[in-house]
């Protein structure tokens, strides 16, 4: 893949192969960021996981103390008696068996999340086809399959994310914007990689936290130093 001229740039401001303390990789990383936008900050943790083994699958939500910066659109399948709670919460998009047959004929997704009721499942899950490999099929592992939807709503919209790790075992996930500040950043960092080790399969053997990269949206890659994980991950304590 070839990178343009500001990339290439800033790829030699540093030492590719060293890994930095948190503090300063999210330091070096907001440096870096030359976008004439609000570049998003992404971290991808590199898993000593087996992916293809179901009982090795790494998922689930954690709420980031200074949300993800990015204004998150959400859905809500439910009964017409809880559309007012749903509303109410703040969901942009909210129905019942409607919502899911206008989808499944070609409805626009213009959501970031998608919350359901555990009645409405049997017809969200018609939809596993077109949700699901957007990610955004409602699971109850994830919190978005839930009878309490004003509280569900209420959380993604504040800065609850959802993570889950590829078919590499990776795992990638949005901790804020190039705006933020270094503590925020490195706030949000701190309780993510607590829910991840958190999140450590039983079956997984040897090293589990192998690897972890910072970037920004279109600045190079910054290794973190995996040595201090406990110094980091007391932040979130």
């Amino acid at each position: 893949m070839r990178h343009g001229k500001s990339y290439r740039e800033a790829s030699q401001r540093y030492d590719k192969n060293h890994p930095y303390p948190a503090a300063e990789a999210v330091e070096l990383v907001k440096t870096l960021a030359s976008a004439k936008f609000d570049e998003t900050v992404e971290i991808v943790y590199a898993l000593g996981i087996d992916p293809k083994k179901a009982d090795q699958m790494v998922r689930g939500t954690v709420s980031l103390p200074h949300g993800t910066g990015k204004e998150v659109r959400v859905a809500v399948f439910c009964p017409g008696d809880k559309e007012k709670e749903a509303t109410e919460a703040g969901a942009d998009v909210v129905g019942g068996k409607e919502l899911a047959e206008a989808i499944a004929n070609g409805r626009e997704l213009d959501f970031d999340v998608a919350i359901a009721t555990p009645d409405m499942m049997s017809e969200v899950g018609k939809l596993g086809r077109v949700l699901g490999p957007r990610g955004l099929m409602p699971n109850p592992k994830a919190g978005t399959v839930s009878a309490d939807v004003g509280k569900a709503v209420s959380e993604f919209k504040a800065g609850k994310i959802e993570y889950r790790n590829d078919r590499y075992g990776n795992v990638h996930v949005p901790v804020g914007k190039a705006s933020f500040e270094v503590g925020q950043l490195v706030e949000n960092l701190a309780s993510l990689t607590a829910e991840i080790e958190r999140a450590r399969p039983s079956g997984a053997k040897g090293r589990y936290m192998k690897a972890m990269t910072v970037s920004s949206t279109m600045g190079p890659g910054v290794k973190v130093d995996t040595g201090h994980l406990e110094d980091l991950i007391e932040l979130a304590q």
